[in-house]
This record gives structure tokens, sequence and C-alpha cells, in this order.
């Protein structure tokens, strides 16, 4: 447990989950995670923003302890989720003289989510600011990164802007600054991937109202902060772009080998097309890796056998979990194998219904592939080297 200074009189007292390997029950942790919380000490009044996962909210209470706080004033929220908010009323027991800042739609939240009471609220609108003495707390509402309440708070003498979840990334590291930006901005992109990418055109409307404030410091409330804010700044704006990349993602199931047959050719078929492809084998792949593949694909190909006359578990799943994260993909198909009928296609396209792609003749052949359906495939790949080509 660390106080770091960032800049003179604002301090970083969150915690390091060095240890955590999985996020809300889903989303996987190669490098474990933070919950930021910081401190503003002004010449007249004192705010936290933020708190921290209440399970181990212990190491906020001894970091303010550390960083001299014996009267707080003020607990700005500026999201509702609960590694960000859950230990809001163990701050208030501790410091019951404080006040937490939020605005009105995320007050509603905290209060279905908390044992929080109304009088401990004050409630602030956009671009309205709060005063430390010499320095100024302005909130700004940036909803749909990624739930609706969402605001920024933005730091006006030092430049810096807390953004919460805005710009994270699930990475614990000693240092207070990012210093490896190829390993960031990884763990960056698999955030991105896995919680802000269904919520694209939200974020590039929030970065046009960003772009008017002179920025410093980017402190999020995952990960570590970024120094060089441009580092970030550009990547999001890559992402939220409508432009994909010359590359298909191919995630798969295979039972018996027809299907593993099918799909081993159509890698082949589409490198030798110069289509970049990125396969995903369902029962062993690391989810978070196929959530960064789909940020910039072009397409999607969907392989699996049929299984009690429907798809294969795991390919719905997969199925289930692109459709939710919604990428910019432009087309999808699907290729696998059956031995006598079913409803395989059916299901994996109503799973893929929020996805807004032209798709490609599906690739259905029973048994083990013949000649005749390796020329399917063939004119798959040929058909999606025409189309990438158009982009």
């Amino acid at each position: 447990m660390a106080v770091q200074q960032i800049k003179p009189d604002v301090f970083y007292v969150g915690a390091k989950h060095w240890d955590r390997r999985l996020f809300d029950e889903l989303v996987p942790l190669p490098h474990g995670t933070s919950y930021n919380a910081y401190l503003v000490k002004g010449s007249e009044k004192t705010a936290l923003i933020e708190t921290i996962e209440p399970e181990i909210h212990e190491q906020l209470m001894v970091n303010l302890e550390k960083a001299g706080v014996t009267k707080l004033d003020y607990i700005i929220s500026n999201h509702a989720e609960q590694d960000h908010s859950g230990s809001i009323p163990m701050v208030l027991e501790k410091y019951p003289e404080a006040k937490v800042v939020t605005n009105p739609k995320c007050k509603s939240m905290l209060q279905d989510l908390l044992p929080i009471d109304d009088d401990k609220f004050i409630v602030k609108e956009d671009e309205e600011e709060l005063s430390l003495g010499n320095k100024t707390l302005k909130f700004l509402l940036t909803p749909w990164v990624h739930w609706p309440e969402t605001m920024s708070t933005y730091l006006k003498e030092d430049k810096i802007l807390f953004p919460c979840d805005f710009f994270g990334s699930h990475i614990a590291a000693s240092e207070l600054f990012v210093k490896d930006e190829g390993l960031v901005l990884e763990a960056a992109k698999r955030y991105f991937a896995e919680i802000m990418m269904p919520f694209r055109m939200k974020i590039r409307l929030n970065m046009e109202k960003l772009s008017a404030y002179e920025i410093d410091y980017i402190a999020p409330s995952h990960g570590q902060i970024y120094d060089k804010p441009e580092l970030i700044w550009d990547a999001y704006k890559d992402w939220v772009s409508p432009k994909v990349k010359n590359e298909v993602v191919l995630p798969y199931v295979s039972m018996h080998g027809s299907t593993k047959k099918m799909v081993d050719y159509l890698i082949d078929a589409l490198t030798e097309r110069g289509v970049v492809v990125k396969p995903f084998n369902l029962t062993v792949s690391d989810l978070g890796e196929l959530a960064i593949s789909l940020v910039d694909a072009a397409t999607v190909i969907i392989g699996s056998p049929t299984v009690l006359s429907g798809a294969h578990p795991e390919a719905l799943y997969g199925a289930a979990l692109i459709n939710a994260l919604r990428p910019k993909t432009k087309y999808a198909g699907i290729i696998g194998s059956f031995s006598w009928g079913g409803l395989m296609e059916k299901q994996l396209g109503a799973l893929l219904n929020k996805m807004k792609v032209e798709y490609f003749p599906s690739i259905l052949i029973k048994g083990d592939p013949k000649p005749k359906d390796f020329e399917s495939l063939d004119a798959l790949a040929d058909a999606i080297k025409e189309k990438h080509l158009e982009l």
C-alpha cells in the first residue's frame, strides 16, 4: 500500500490487486488490475475522487491515513459500479462530514446499489464546478463509457482528467505512470474490447466533448496514469473509428476433425491471398484475445460442428459474445459440418442479430470434407479478399 504523488497536493491512494485473474466472473486478467482512487488537497477543501473495490477497502483507509487526511469534505463518484463506488459507505463511516458529489443519474444508481442517505449527496449537472480553494473540479457528463451515468472529473489548475473506466486498462504496476507503452496499449485494447467496444459511437462523441479541454494527464480508475495522454487518446481514436483492417477472425470448434479440416484449409487459402487470419479454438482460447482481435477485423467466420441438431455450445457462446461486443466488423459467415441435418446455421445467425454485417453464403458439409467442399472454401476466400479490397 503506497501513496504516490501525481502533482503537488494530488495523490494516488488506490490499491493494486496483483493476483486477480478474473473480473466480473467473465473477463480474464493476465496482468491483474488496480482500483484507482485519487486525493486532491485544496487550500480550503479536500476531495477523494473514487473509492475502490469494497473487498479490499482497508487499503484505501490506510492510504488516506498515510496521506494525512483527518477531515474529508467530498467523495467524487464518477461511476456507480461497485469496484469504484463500493467503499463509499466505509469512507463515510470514517469521515462522516464528507458529502458524495455526483450527477443526478449516478446518484439514483448509487442509492439503488449502496446504503447512502439522501442528505449525503451534492448533485452536480454537466459542466458545473466545485471549488476546493486553490483547486477547482469541473464535472463533465460522459455517458455510456460504459454505463449511462458516467461522468469525468477535470482538475482545472493541474489539467488532469479523471475519467473513471474511460481510457482504463486492467493492469497492476508499481510505477505510477505508463512506462511500457506496448504492454499498456495491449491491456488497454483488451479492456476496450471487452467493455467499451459496443459504445463506440457514444465514445466518439464524448471524445469530441473532452477535446475542448487541455489535458496533461489522464488518470483512469484502472491501470496506470498517462502522462503522455496522446498515447491512449490516439489509440481510442483508431479503435472507435469505422476503419477496419484486412483481417479475418475465425473462432471455431471441432469434435471429430471435419470442421478443423475446413478451418485449416480456409486459413491457408486466406493466407495465400494476402488476408490476415486470426483463428481461435473456442475450447482452449483466451476470450480476451478473441475480443481484442475483433476491434479491427473486417470479417468474422464462425466454424462449428452440429451437436444434437444444433451448433456446438462453445460456438453458441462465442457467437453470443461477439454479438454482445458488437464490433465494427463488416462481413460474417458460417462454416461447419453435420451428419444428418440440424439447425446450426439458424441458431448461430439468430445469435448474431445485433451485427450489422453482410453475410457470405454458409458452407455446411456432410461428414468429412470432399474436393468440392474445398472448392467452396476457395470461393469463400476469393470473396473475402475481394470484399476487403473494396474496403
